[in-house]
């Protein structure tokens, strides 16, 4: 009997127990935001991840258990971190997915200082990586180097470190550097010294002020002294550039090999596998490329690009043999053909495949096509902005779907109203104009 009697008391311990943990497992440690809720949310936090996805996104459901893991052990941090979530398919969302600049799914957003500071999320997508990388990043952006033992354990010649160099750690100058370690601290290792020679190369007779960058390639070591913080950043980017990599299966380049044809990359300059060999120039406004190199031809084509003689690249998607849709196809090749010279007033959609409001627009802009069949004045088309580059700088895109109207008497305007078939039909009538081009008794398009 004294047996049988503590059973019930045990197997109520037990209940509660579990009981317990079952509300525990079902806790959501990220949060839910949209746009009702997201800036007041950004405020409270001086530290805040944001993961924009869309439900229907594959990685974004295989990162899904991943950060919320992550989410739960960051939530014991000192001090917390949060970590939170906006449906950015979700057409209430779409000015949050605009003004973060989401173009693909998930993308991760660090905001710091209640909104002040956004940077995007580098490191890695299961939940450990995550921890380790997000940190690292609420702890000091710079290290101070006191000994040679805290140089030798940063700087072990495997990747790049920027140490800046100071007579006493405050200042303008230093707080420059703050700022770029700030801004740079997910690409680069930064560190702080009052003294040059515990450093392990480079003058040891400096004082500084002076940011001393060092490197496993080129010339190891190199130093700069101007503190304009544009200055700074331009300097990290040129000299952590090798001169030259070569693109091979060693793991040390890899990096280097992402940074010029990592995915995005590759679609921004229009590379493809026959291609190469090839030789890629990007300056601020152009690019060029030669595919197809063979060795006695660098010099002399890179002699006609310094003299001028090279037409830029633009990438292109072929032009259709065909384009008797209801909504045009543009590409770059036909772009000034149907937008500028066809005479006619042109609704342009400029939007990626994988967009999931530009999916949702397809079939409204089809009927509105179908209004204007009769109306050989009016052509609605559209172009893939991720697969051709857009040459006229009027037209600027931000996210996707983004809208021009041009008329037939060539006044351009972004369309930014509501992205209904009524909306639009409106629109357009409201601001078109007679075609300029005379009747030749053949359909152009």
């Amino acid at each position: 009997m004294p047996s049988s009697s503590r059973l019930p008391i045990i197997l109520l311990f037990f209940s509660l127990v579990t009981s317990a943990y079952a509300i525990d497992d079902t806790k959501e440690f990220v949060l839910t935001l949209d746009q009702s809720n997201f800036t007041q949310t950004v405020t409270k936090h001086d530290f805040l991840v944001v993961d924009f996805y869309a439900p229907w996104c594959g990685h974004c459901k295989e990162l899904a258990p991943e950060y919320e893991t992550a989410a739960s052990i960051l939530s014991s941090n000192n001090p917390p971190i949060t970590l939170a979530k906006v449906d950015a398919n979700d057409e209430k969302n779409k000015d949050l997915a605009t003004e973060y600049d989401i173009k693909s799914f998930p993308t991760l957003k660090i905001i710091k200082d209640g909104g002040k500071t956004i940077q995007d999320y580098k490191g890695p997508r299961d939940a450990q990586g995550i921890v380790a990388y997000l940190k690292k990043q609420v702890g000091p952006a710079s290290t101070e180097i006191k000994s040679t033992e805290d140089a030798s354990d940063l700087i072990n010649g495997d990747k790049i470190v920027i140490v800046g160099i100071f007579p006493e750690l405050c200042g303008d100058k230093f707080n420059a550097f703050l700022a770029l370690a700030e801004k740079l601290r997910s690409d680069y290792d930064f560190a702080h010294t009052l003294d040059a020679k515990l450093l392990p190369r480079g003058d040891s007779s400096v004082t500084g002020p002076i940011v001393r960058l060092f490197k496993p390639f080129d010339e190891l070591v190199v130093d700069f002294e101007d503190f304009n913080l544009d200055a700074l950043e331009k300097f990290v980017e040129e000299a952590s550039t090798p001169t030259v990599t070569v693109f091979d299966s060693d793991p040390k380049n890899h990096p280097y090999l992402i940074k010029f044809f990592g995915n995005q990359n590759t679609k921004f300059f229009g590379l493809k596998e026959d291609h190469v060999p090839v030789i890629v120039i990007n300056n601020d406004k152009e690019k060029y490329v030669k595919p197809n190199v063979e060795p006695d031809h660098i010099e002399s084509w890179l002699k006609e690009y310094k003299e001028g003689k090279i037409a830029p690249y633009v990438k292109s998607e072929p032009v259709p043999e065909s384009n008797d849709q209801p909504v045009k196809v543009v590409v770059a090749d036909n772009f000034d053909d149907i937008v500028f010279k066809s005479g006619k007033n042109v609704l342009l959609e400029l939007y990626a495949p994988w967009c999931g409001h530009c999916k949702k627009l397809s079939p409204i802009l089809d009927k509105v096509a179908a209004s204007f069949a009769k109306d050989k004045n009016v052509v609605i088309a559209k172009m893939d902005a991720s697969a051709n580059d857009i040459v006229h700088e009027e037209f600027e895109v931000k996210g996707y779907p983004t809208l021009y109207f041009k008329s037939a008497s060539g006044k351009l305007s972004k369309y930014s109203g509501k992205r209904s078939k009524e909306k639009l039909i409106d629109f357009i009538k409201k601001n078109k104009d007679e075609s300029t081009q005379k009747d030749s008794g053949k359909e152009e398009l």
